[in-house]
């Protein structure tokens, strides 16, 4: 496989990591439910010139579909990215990237659950590896101390952000949409804009100035539509599967950047919680055998 087919799931991954850092520079910059709103609106108006006759080709299906895609809108981009917002002011970029590598394990979870896959030897073990991971993290390492729920509000709802943007991708699979991919994106944004407007209006509405306008750019543009078309680019070029493990890479190059930027130091927490999530989500994707193994029918 050409190495050049690494490159846009890497890009992607890697314009994502720094989104987490850009969530820690909005605290105080500019409000949550004001950046949720604004970015995917500027995704709205910079796709619209180029999607719309491609749209109102496929009003039929978008008219018979709107509740799926709203469905699909409010998961995978009020939520996902509304509450990672809200975590930011309680929680470090190192944490948002370590919880945020938990997608994948997640939608093995859930896929099982609600697609009725077969669960996998490394989708059970692993996933007894990283949730001790997750609360080792939470426990800033010390588990036990979760019993006196001494956990950062921000990181669970990272742990909740991650759920949906996991739901998000089985319900998506779940619900085969005859629409192509960039109209299937911006009916998907639409409904994340109609769902994000409510809570930008009740405030408190930030204006938008130089210290927070290339924010919502880099949100907007980069973090929104430059890592979708690289996401399906590398979907198309070496499949699902094999993109979804360079989400692994998030925990390493947000807290990279975030060292870089922010000045965040890397406790030994982060390391073992870290290593231990990468571990859980590795042995879900690579150990795909069965759990049980059905037995053999006698002829």
């Amino acid at each position: 496989m050409p190495l050049l087919y690494f490159l846009p799931p890497l890009g992607a991954v890697l314009i994502w990591s720094g989104n987490m850092t850009i969530n820690q520079l909005t605290v105080g910059a500019i409000a949550p439910s004001s950046i949720a709103f604004l970015r995917w609106l500027l995704a709205l108006l910079v796709l619209t010139p180029f999607l719309l006759p491609a749209v109102w080709r496929h009003r039929q299906t978008i008219r018979r579909e709107w509740a799926k895609l709203a469905i699909l809108g409010l998961l995978g981009m009020g939520l996902w990215q509304g509450l990672a917002y809200v975590a930011a002011e309680t929680t470090s970029a190192t944490n948002m990237g370590i919880l945020a590598a938990m997608v994948p394990l997640l939608t093995v979870l859930l896929s099982a659950l609600i697609l009725r896959e077969a669960p996998s030897l490394g989708g059970t073990v692993g996933g007894l590896v990283a949730l001790f991971g997750v609360l080792v993290l939470l426990g800033r390492g010390d588990p036990l101390s979760l019993l006196e729920l001494e956990v950062a509000l921000g990181d669970l709802l990272m742990v909740v952000a991650a759920t949906c943007y996991a739901l998000y991708g089985v319900m998506l699979k779940r619900w085969p949409l005859d629409l192509p991919p960039w109209v299937l994106l911006y009916a998907q944004v639409v409904f994340a804009v109609l769902f994000l407007l409510p809570p930008y209006l009740m405030g408190p509405m930030t204006p938008v100035d130089g210290h927070n306008v290339w924010l919502i750019l880099y949100a907007g543009i980069p973090a929104s539509i430059v890592t979708t078309y690289l996401w399906m680019r590398a979907i198309r070029q070496i499949g699902a599967s094999q993109a979804s493990i360079f989400i692994n890479l998030m925990p390493l190059f947000s807290a990279l950047i975030a060292m870089a930027y922010l000045g965040e130091r890397i406790a030994l927490f982060h390391l073992v919680g870290g290593v231990l999530v990468l571990a859980g989500v590795l042995m879900a994707q690579t150990l795909t055998q069965p759990l049980v193994r059905r037995a053999a029918r006698s002829p």
